[in-house]
């Protein structure tokens, strides 16, 4: 029933496409781009829900107010305090080792304004987790959300960086303008 809602919404109300060719992993960081507008999280949670996954995301405190709280918490919203001094890599570590199932969605320039100096986050996360980052990327001119990428963290930040930058470098968010993939 929840795939099938999800499904009609996104595919038939909204008229977005899918194109995924990478296996569902149980456990995986999802690095999602580009990040440009609010409207990414429903549209990245409605494209997850259509194939039957459930996935996880931080956002900051702020938004957990009542009644937002419930509802972003129903959705696999995860509150962090980036004022406070705790690793949230070494949190999100133990969260995947204490899951038998855990995906958890990061947008890598962590805000929706152009940030060529992406957050190491979800790269330090996954290695420090031993999981793939699947790269999923939104494309609002096709309205086409891609799933095509898997890359399995090696510890050379800077090579796998590369990578996975480059693999974003034809998506266009819905304000293009507010994204950068910087100098690869």
């Amino acid at each position: 029933m929840r795939k099938a809602l999800y499904s009609f919404v996104y595919h038939r109300l909204l008229g977005w496409k899918s194109h995924v060719t990478v296996p569902h992993y149980d456990k995986c960081v999802i690095c999602a781009a580009p990040h440009t507008s609010n409207w990414d999280l429903f549209i990245g949670k409605l494209f997850y829900g259509a194939m039957d996954k459930r996935a996880s995301f931080m956002m900051k405190k702020e938004w957990f107010f009542f009644p937002l709280g419930l509802i972003f918490k129903a959705i696999g919203g995860i509150p962090v305090n980036r004022g406070r001094k705790s690793s949230l890599v070494e949190q999100m570590a133990q969260k995947f080792a204490e899951s038998k199932s855990f995906n958890l969605a990061i947008t890598p320039e962590g805000t929706r304004k152009a940030n060529p100096e992406w957050k190491k986050g979800f790269y330090y996360i996954a290695l420090k987790a031993n999981v793939p980052i699947v790269l999923i990327g939104i494309d609002y001119p096709s309205k086409t959300i891609s799933a095509t990428k898997v890359v399995v963290p090696t510890g050379d930040f800077k090579k796998d960086i590369r990578e996975i930058k480059l693999y974003f470098k034809e998506f266009k968010g819905k304000h293009p303008e507010n994204f950068s993939i910087g100098n690869v």
